[in-house]
């Protein structure tokens, strides 16, 4: 059997594109299938500029901490992509869903995987599980995917840094 990764490589694929934002419409091409999409989209001249609404949406709700308004607004961005499930085969690569139209439009499929992969990232593991990174002034997105669900930092070098601070405030203090 098949299972879509929709809710982590949705969620990791957004973070990326927010935290490491391409110059232009092929970077963002070539994030999503480095990120394990395997679909490749016809041009559009809007969709650089349509795709950085789409994640500008996204960062509202990483920003948002109250899980019921968090909720309303993975609701309201699942609403704009408005799509029944279906079964895909596209590619020969086995039958599984996609939660989205066949809309060939990158920013549209985009919003609604990544709305979809959120929503099942949270619901999954849990409403506090993408954040900010907590080693001021990083602002990159954290997505929580370990299995304690502690995950305050972006990456090792942000957790060590700010372990240093600490133990820094420690030694003055």
């Amino acid at each position: 059997m098949h299972l879509n990764p929709y809710g982590e490589y949705a969620v990791l694929l957004a973070a990326s594109l927010a935290d490491d934002w391409p110059e232009d419409r092929a970077g963002i091409e070539r994030r999503t299938l480095d990120m394990g999409m395997t679909m490749t989209f016809p041009v559009e001249s809007d969709d650089h500029a349509r795709v950085r609404e789409v994640i500008d949406d996204w960062l509202r709700i990483v920003d948002e901490t109250d899980p019921v308004e968090r909720a309303r607004l993975l609701n309201a961005q699942m609403a704009q992509a408005a799509a029944y499930p279906r079964l895909t085969d596209h590619d020969g690569e086995g039958w599984h869903l996609h939660y989205r139209d066949d809309v060939q439009s990158l920013p549209s499929v985009l919003r609604a995987i990544i709305a979809v992969g959120t929503s099942l990232h949270l619901v999954t593991r849990g409403m506090d599980r993408l954040a900010r990174c907590a080693a001021a002034p990083c602002t990159n997105v954290v997505v929580d995917v370990t299995r304690n669900g502690r995950q305050r930092f972006c990456s090792v070098r942000c957790a060590n840094r700010a372990a240093v601070r600490r133990h820094r405030a420690r030694a003055s203090g």
